[in-house]
């Protein structure tokens, strides 16, 4: 019922690395915690395996020619999970990003952050912060993590900046633009998101990037993210590069 949505092999030809390769490719990485309780694992089992499938996507993704690539890490929504699962959770960044830190020089990558990352615990700011630093003057891939981010409040933080502006003279009410509100978003540095990927089976956005997904193009698979494969990946750019995008035209 729902395989128009879903990846098919018969779909799937060879990524071709100079046509159409898309320049922002955003993930929402599910299932982790299914992934476990499938194998009668811990959950922190799962969101420790998950990272792993970062390191392979982000270097397949560099490989293929993905200019920025944005990983949904923690939601805005996540903090009504157990405490336990949280305070493992927001320990992954420090962990992934302390080990992963040669390869990421290596490999040019720079590391990004978009959400409320002022209302993490100290040990994860100061690792994010680290490593934005150490990266900043790579100009590979942006491998851009969303931490504690929620599309609804990215919006609304977004008209808070404008409304500021408005209050001290900046603009009028009058010229407000769908751009001027793109620049006061979180992605502000970042083109819109050619792609979504969606792991799990799950199709929704789940309150993720809503203002810049207008026109991207959606990839749903049942795969979990922790068995999630860079032949996966490669599958999903080249269905996108099989469809034509209209953006409202015919």
């Amino acid at each position: 019922m729902l395989g128009r949505f879903f990846n098919h092999q018969k779909e799937t030809q060879a990524v071709d690395v100079k046509t159409d390769v898309p320049v922002h490719v955003a993930v929402i990485m599910d299932g982790n915690g299914r992934w476990a309780l499938k194998r009668g694992l811990p959950r922190n089992i799962g969101h420790r395996e998950g990272m792993k499938t970062i390191h392979s996507i982000t270097e397949s993704a560099n490989d293929i020619g993905v200019q920025v690539l944005t990983l949904f890490a923690f939601s805005s929504e996540n903090w009504l999970r157990p405490k336990t699962e949280i305070d493992f959770i927001l320990r992954l960044p420090e962990r992934f990003l302390s080990s992963e830190l040669p390869k990421l020089q290596a490999n040019n990558v720079q590391v990004r952050v978009m959400g409320a990352v002022e209302d993490l615990p100290s040990h994860t700011k100061k690792a994010v912060e680290t490593v934005m630093h150490e990266t900043a003057d790579n100009d590979g891939i942006i491998l851009n993590l969303a931490l504690n981010y929620g599309g609804r409040s990215d919006i609304v933080q977004a008209l808070k900046l404008l409304g500021s502006d408005i209050e001290q003279g900046r603009c009028q009410i009058e010229d407000i633009t769908e751009d001027m509100i793109s620049d006061k978003l979180y992605t502000s540095d970042f083109p819109d998101p050619d792609l979504l990927i969606r792991t799990s089976g799950e199709i929704r956005l789940s309150n993720f990037m809503l203002w810049q997904m207008a026109y991207s193009e959606f990839w749903f698979t049942d795969v979990l993210w922790p068995d999630f494969s860079t032949e996966d990946f490669a599958e999903a750019i080249s269905v996108f590069q099989q469809r034509k995008r209209r953006y409202g035209g015919v």
